[in-house]
């Protein structure tokens, strides 16, 4: 656009030139033109749709209807939002040594050929959007259709799997004259049951708890308590490091937090290993000594139903209930790890000023 007005406004000035060049040469014939005739010439010589104006040898005008405009070097400009073209005649006809045009709409047709284009990119996006949108539902709904068929076979197990687990804790307590070491075995199954089965529930009840200050001191060595047929099962050595600490969360959401982190480090943990459990400032760690998890894989592992090692058993819903817990109630999830060395859970707890 800019080079069609261009050649336009050059044309223009050329023509006005011309009409110049054959006055002077009439004048010649018939005699000198007086400054009076001269402007009512230019004046009237006008025959384009631009402003115009003359200007002599030493760039003063003797006829312009442009105001406030100084002769430059260039012969095409843009300025203020108008269009220059300067074109100088050597030769000096009628004493016009430069002719001057002016256009003011250029910038305004610019402005609104960018507002168009701008208009055409964002419905293009929207466009893309919707389709982009509607493409992606179709395309993920088996996914979705397996997970949902999932999560529903989920749900009948463990409606299911309730009973029976209430039953056998209750006839371990009442059992009498049973070998010891059996006794353990079978009262940390169950547990190990009823862990899976808190977990299992935690995903599909969706239930809003109300928050309450826990001592966390106190969760953690109930749970470690709990599990203690499973620590022992396996001949873990486990260490506790514990500094009274208030959190703001349901009691239960602080239960599911420690026994999934608990039950993750015994799982991935080998027999005669460690456990390391750590509460000072705010800061909890869960350490073991165990098979530890490749950092390629470190941000799956939280992924629902993940499983890094098959060998190991579960479901793959552990972690991802830590992560979604420690997201609602803003605890920072953190994980150092090596392959071989063991992992450590780090939950960083907010400090909540006003303590109800």
């Amino acid at each position: 656009m800019q080079n069609t007005m261009k050649f336009e406004m050059m044309y223009q000035a050329r023509m006005l030139s011309s009409s110049i060049v054959m006055r002077a040469m009439t004048n010649d014939i018939k005699g000198v033109m007086d400054a009076k005739s001269r402007n009512e010439f230019l004046k009237e010589l006008k025959r384009c749709r631009f402003q115009a104006g003359y200007y002599d040898k030493d760039k003063k005008a003797i006829y312009t209807e442009i105001d406030h405009f100084a002769i430059t070097d260039k012969d095409f400009f843009i300025k203020d939002k108008s269009c220059y073209i300067v074109m100088e005649d050597k030769s000096s006809h009628l004493g016009v040594h430069y002719i001057v045009l002016k256009e003011n709409e250029l910038s305004k047709t610019l402005q609104q050929l960018r507002i168009k284009i701008i208009g055409y990119l964002v419905f293009s996006y929207i466009l893309m959007g919707i389709v982009g949108y509607f493409l992606g539902r179709l395309f993920l709904r088996p996914v979705r259709e397996q997970i949902e068929s999932l999560d529903n076979f989920i749900s009948d197990t463990t409606h299911e799997l309730n009973t029976p687990i209430s039953a056998i804790l209750m006839t371990i307590q009442s059992l009498k004259d049973v070998e010891s070491k059996k006794l353990k075995r079978l009262e940390a199954s169950a547990k190990r049951l009823s862990v899976m089965y808190s977990s299992l529930t935690y995903r599909l009840e969706g239930k809003v708890e109300p928050s309450q200050w826990v001592c966390f001191t106190d969760v953690v060595n109930e749970r470690v308590e709990y599990v203690k047929e499973l620590i022992d099962s396996k001949r873990l050595d486990i260490t506790l490091e514990l500094e009274p600490t208030q959190v703001f969360m349901p009691k239960t959401s602080s239960y599911r937090l420690i026994d999934n982190l608990l039950s993750n480090a015994i799982k991935y943990s080998d027999l005669g290993d460690s456990v390391f459990i750590t509460l000072k400032d705010n800061v909890l760690k869960v350490k073991d000594t165990g098979i530890g998890i490749d950092k390629k894989v470190q941000d799956d592992i939280f992924n629902r139903y993940h499983r890094e090692n098959d060998e190991r058993g579960g479901f793959g819903i552990g972690l991802n209930i830590v992560l979604s817990i420690c997201k609602k109630y803003n605890i920072k999830l953190g994980l150092e790890s090596q392959k071989g060395e063991g992992s450590t859970f780090i939950l960083t707890f907010p400090e909540v000023k006003n303590k109800i």
